[in-house]
């Protein structure tokens, strides 16, 4: 049901059953390997373009959450996909193979959680028994969409991410015969754009921390909930710099958020000696995070209810080139094991 302006609230509780998170070589130095199920060993993936080897890693990614649920694809009513490359490619040319009916979504790097807002509203009100959301990046592929090619080596400001190479995909299924504690999305907000005006395309994490923060003030007014209601409240890929910007203007909203208490994917997955600038972005880093380590530290019993919002900036090379400043938004998923 609707609640306050731009929320849902599901009585039904619609369950991840199953993830599937793979990554690349990179990642797998990084912090958080051990969360993952999967790594390739090059970024070529077996494939002849970074933008096939993306592809791969989304149908593995699939295929591992559906071999560990025992669902079939053809059990599968709806795949929920999106990615950064021109008209999501990889995640069309994935719903190729795997051949479950695809909604294809584009909200950059708030990809991840707006996938799994309209997947759960879909199984909340019977309009599937599962479906499979997700989202994914590739760091060669968006360095030579968005940038330079990789092999140009330019150099970058200390305000710039690093591109997860990843993917993070979520078998989602209705609550009611689910024996068990389980991870159960409980409401949604739907983010607006926002736009402060900033065009510097290495800063992103400051660009989208304002919608990060519309959202997370936006979520607890709908919802008449207070930040205590939540143990962790982890934003997208805002990384150093986002991070204390949204920190600091939620706090000017009056939002009382412990620093402790508000996190960041993409100040989680990489280690201290990866040169990774500000931090981590892409779709496939709140993807990875969300559906590799944090729903394992549920289950461990770390957290019981979170807040993951995810942040995406709106350019395109074309919008850059055009001098516009950059669109952004935040989704935001509560998922409470119970």
């Amino acid at each position: 049901m609707l609640k306050g302006s731009q929320s849902w609230y599901f009585a039904n509780r619609p369950v991840i059953l199953s993830t599937g998170v793979v990554g690349g070589p990179f990642e797998k130095n990084g912090l958080l390997a051990s969360d993952f199920d999967q790594f390739h060993g090059d970024l070529w993936m077996g494939q002849d373009t970074y933008e096939k080897a993306q592809r791969i890693m989304i149908e593995d990614a699939v295929q591992l959450a559906l071999q560990k649920s025992g669902i079939t694809q053809n059990q599968v009513q709806y795949f929920l996909s999106g990615d950064l490359i021109n008209q999501i490619t990889p995640s069309s040319f994935a719903a190729r193979t795997n051949q479950i009916p695809y909604l294809g979504l584009f909200g950059a790097c708030s990809t991840s959680m707006e996938g799994l807002a309209i997947s759960a509203f879909m199984i909340n009100y019977q309009g599937a028994k599962y479906i499979v959301t997700g989202a994914s990046s590739h760091n060669a592929a968006t360095e030579k969409q968005f940038r330079y090619p990789t092999e140009y080596g330019g150099q970058k400001p200390p305000t710039a991410q690093w591109t997860v190479t990843g993917a993070g995909y979520a078998l989602i299924g209705a609550g009611q015969n689910v024996i068990g504690p389980h991870p159960r999305v409980v409401s949604a907000t739907i983010g607006k754009v926002v736009d402060m005006g900033l065009t510097d395309p290495f800063n992103m994490g400051g660009a989208m921390a304002p919608a990060a923060a519309d959202t997370i003030q936006a979520h607890f007014k709908d919802l008449q909930l207070d930040p205590s209601h939540y143990d962790l409240i982890v934003t997208g890929d805002l990384a150093k710099i986002g991070r204390q910007t949204a920190l600091d203007l939620l706090k000017q909203k009056g939002l009382d958020i412990k620093e402790e208490q508000f996190q960041d994917c993409g100040m989680m997955i990489y280690s201290s000696e990866q040169p990774v600038q500000a931090g981590a972005s892409g779709p496939g880093c709140s993807a990875t995070v969300l559906y590799g380590h944090l729903l394992n530290q549920m289950k461990q019993g770390v957290y019981k209810r979170i807040l993951v919002v995810a942040t995406g900036a709106l350019l395109s090379p074309l919008t850059f080139q055009q001098n516009e400043s950059i669109p952004c938004i935040a989704h935001a998923v509560s998922i409470e094991f119970m």
